[in-house]
């Protein structure tokens, strides 16, 4: 039994974009929408969420190697862990930010703190929830119809997740729809490309390439040699 095989390859671009969006929407609705410091944000929520993803994946690897090796299975895969985007705007929106406006209100020294602690004790209360709902998860699939659980993932999928996306990318079509053409080409059309090049790798490499060749991606600014200090030029 490997721990890597080829498939895993374009699961890990896959998977590491996606948590890459959510830590930077992590960063944004933390500084933008609750104010928090940088110091707190970079120190502590960032790092903390980095080494959950590491540790997540890796344990629910050695879980899908496990029973790999015990059914004698070749086409196990590990359930890929990483940040709900329902669950982080439920955090921030719906338990954060009345923290920090209720003790706002009531005059405390650190409405930063208090809605940080809060988010903490959220996320300490929902996985008691879910440990607790390990133990008859069996049984609710089995009674509920695969249709009602699937419909309701969906819906918050295409609504909360896929949406966003899908309107970027016909916002840039050139980009978005070039990389989406890929995707589809190699994960719908099973087509592979020369050297073993992974799919979602050629994605990623030739959408940033675009972006830069048509100049909508990030540039960096620096003052240039000039009589007038407000004079900035494009690097």
């Amino acid at each position: 039994m490997r721990w890597i095989v080829r498939g895993d390859v374009d699961g890990f671009f896959g998977l590491a974009l996606d948590n890459l969006v959510q830590l930077l929407v992590i960063d944004a609705l933390c500084r933008g929408v609750l104010g928090f410091p940088v110091e707190l944000v970079y120190g502590r929520i960032l790092p903390g969420a980095a080494v959950s993803l590491i540790i997540g994946n890796l344990y629910y690897a050695r879980q899908a190697m496990r029973l790999a090796r015990a059914t004698g299975r070749t086409d196990v895969c590990a359930l890929p862990y990483g940040i709900n985007t329902v669950s982080l705007f439920a955090y921030v929106f719906l338990v954060m930010l009345p923290a920090k406006l209720a003790a706002q209100a009531a005059g405390m020294a650190d409405p930063v703190k208090v809605a940080w602690q809060a988010g903490l004790l959220a996320c300490v209360g929902s996985g008691l929830i879910e440990l607790l709902g390990a133990f008859v998860s069996e049984r609710v699939r089995k009674a509920t119809p695969r249709a009602a659980l699937l419909s309701t993932l969906a819906g918050i999928a295409l609504t909360f997740i896929s949406l966003g996306f899908f309107f970027r990318a016909y916002a840039r079509p050139l980009v978005g729809l070039t990389t989406l053409a890929v995707v589809m080409l190699v994960y719908f059309g099973h087509r592979r490309f020369r050297g073993g090049l992974p799919g979602g790798l050629v994605a990623v490499a030739l959408g940033t390439a675009i972006s830069w060749a048509i100049g909508i991606a990030p540039v960096r600014m620096r003052r240039t040699r000039s009589d007038s200090p407000s004079t900035k030029g494009i690097v």
